[in-house]
């Protein structure tokens, strides 16, 4: 059992007694907790197991399309037919959707009631669960609207992890990579040297990322400078994301970040910053373990428009957070459509 402690609340990793003493401190007048089909499956009955208080389950569909108004009007309603107050506690349990969503209709529910991060992926659990960014998507836009507000507390069970496929535990897996690559190297030099992703130590990777972010978030909580270059590999890879959201084969968000990185490692090397023996072992690593997937590629000119909606742009201009080094990053680079094109060539080129 792990325990971090944020400026205004704390992150306890695999400790129900906690959850448990933590709920009666609070003693919400109500608790709602938000599930889709897959954490009510597996993950709900773990959580009543340890609760000796009534709770009322609020249900949504799963998936980044649902991340939208009418699912908050869902969730809001709900509230309100169930009699939640300004004393309510709401649980999100579940992946990055739930976190986001559930977390931004308690954040406006009222203007504002409790709630409570239980991630139950490694990409909400080793990433989302620091820094309080909440949100929805808007007209195939991803986190459009929303806002930073802090959870109560963030309660991590890396059990949760054992339910999941392995294609979503490497999603998962992309932010830890992106953690190393722009703040500790030797972090991202032992990531890379695991080759089977089911087996790790999740409790101190989830851990030691998460201090990564804290130290990041905490120096810069809105988001006005350093805390940017937490977005290395989003720019590129929110659109790609974004592109194929509602195709019959969506790319995963770890799988977009990753197209993401290894382009934007690219652009990092192109200005000067990191070598090329350096961009080539990044591609070399993250196409190893999330393969290779050219077809963007065709599609350039719509994801570069998708890009035009990024929310670190300014005056028309595209602002990439780049690496400086492996393990180092900078941020508010500008860099033009030609660069962004060529990063795509790059990421679309075989290795040797």
């Amino acid at each position: 059992m792990k325990n971090i402690r944020c400026k205004n609340y704390q992150i306890h990793i695999n400790n129900w007694i906690e959850l448990t003493s933590f709920l009666h401190h609070e003693d919400p007048s109500s608790v709602f907790i938000i599930v889709d089909e897959n954490t009510e499956k597996y993950c709900l009955h773990l959580v009543l197991e340890h609760l000796d208080i009534p709770v009322q389950v609020i249900r949504i569909p799963s998936g980044e399309q649902n991340k939208n108004l009418t699912t908050c009007q869902h969730i809001w309603t709900n509230l309100m037919r169930y009699g939640a107050d300004r004393h309510s506690l709401v649980i999100n349990l579940g992946g990055g959707v739930i976190g986001d969503l559930g977390g931004f209709c308690a954040a406006t529910y009222m203007r504002g009631i409790r709630f409570v991060q239980v991630p139950t992926t490694l990409l909400s659990q080793a990433d989302a669960s620091v820094g309080g960014k909440l949100g929805i998507d808007l007209m195939g836009f991803k986190n459009m609207v929303g806002l930073i507000q802090d959870p109560a507390a963030v309660f991590i069970f890396t059990e949760f992890l054992s339910t999941l496929p392995v294609d979503q535990i490497k999603s998962g897996y992309a932010e830890l990579l992106k953690h190393g690559l722009i703040a500790d190297k030797n972090a991202w030099k032992k990531l890379t040297e695991h080759t089977d992703v089911k087996i790790l130590d999740f409790e101190l990777l989830i851990f030691e990322s998460l201090n990564i972010k804290k130290k990041v978030t905490e120096q810069d909580p809105n988001e006005k400078g350093l805390r940017k270059i937490l977005n290395f590999g989003h720019t590129i890879g929110h659109a790609v994301e974004s592109y194929w959201m509602d195709s019959r084969t969506p790319l995963l968000h770890g799988e977009a970040v990753a197209i993401g990185m290894v382009s934007e490692a690219f652009l990092s090397y192109r200005i000067g910053k990191i070598s090329e023996s350096e961009l080539f072992d990044i591609r070399k690593s993250i196409i190893k373990l999330y393969g290779h997937h050219p077809k963007f590629v065709k599609h350039s000119d719509e994801i570069i428009g998708l890009m035009k909606a990024d929310k670190k742009n300014q005056k028309g201009e595209f602002r990439f957070s780049l690496l400086e080094s492996v393990g180092q990053a900078c941020y508010d680079i500008t860099v033009d459509k030609e660069a962004v094109e060529e990063s795509f060539m790059f990421y679309k080129e075989r290795m040797e």
